[in-house]
């Protein structure tokens, strides 16, 4: 993720961004005068806020290119749907809410994000539900059928199919690591 910033003017400068950057649990993959390069997280967006008073305190300012605002945006109601789905069970119509959201067409956010990130904003939520449902075989002790029902899924044996196909392993796997790693086990 590339972070355009107003008022980088030296070294020092590039010295400091890195340090706070750092602190705050980024990962500083390149840095240069007017712009940091990031790892991708998840909690970006929560990281937000902090990041700009760390910026505003140093001196330094957010440049919002307008297109990383409107990703950034999609990938927060991304998991605000998974979120909602989780806790209703419900199936989250990802392209009503994030459209609504956004107040943009789904088809013009599509094409935003797809251009941006290399990868089509349908697999991007598959890939995101998906992170979710490992998480869960692994972290709880919910059987796949739960976990379909809780995540709005039409069958176990479709979120079955869907996590070989995009993981290629099965629930078995990631219960397996829950079990090996001791995860869970009552005293």
């Amino acid at each position: 993720m590339t972070l355009l910033i107003k008022g980088m003017v030296c070294y020092r400068c590039i010295y400091v961004l890195e340090r706070e950057m750092t602190i705050l649990g980024f990962e500083v993959l390149d840095i240069m005068l007017g712009q940091v390069v990031l790892k991708a997280t998840d909690d970006f967006p929560q990281k937000m806020d902090t990041m700009e008073l760390m910026l505003k305190g140093n001196g330094f300012e957010l440049l919002y290119e307008k297109k990383q605002k409107i990703i950034n945006g999609i990938k927060e109601y991304v998991e605000k749907g998974i979120d909602m789905q989780l806790a209703s069970g419900v199936p989250t119509r990802f392209a009503a809410l994030i459209s609504d959201e956004l107040n943009k067409h789904y088809d013009t956010l599509s094409a935003l994000f797809s251009s941006t990130e290399g990868i089509t904003l349908e697999k991007y939520i598959i890939f995101r539900k998906l992170e979710r449902v490992k998480q869960l075989l692994i972290y709880t002790e919910m059987s796949l059928t739960e976990i379909a029902y809780a995540m709005g899924y039409s069958s176990q044996a479709y979120l079955s199919n869907q996590l070989k196909k995009y993981t290629g392993f099965t629930s078995g796997h990631f219960k397996q690591a829950r079990n090996s790693t001791g995860l869970l086990k009552h005293q």
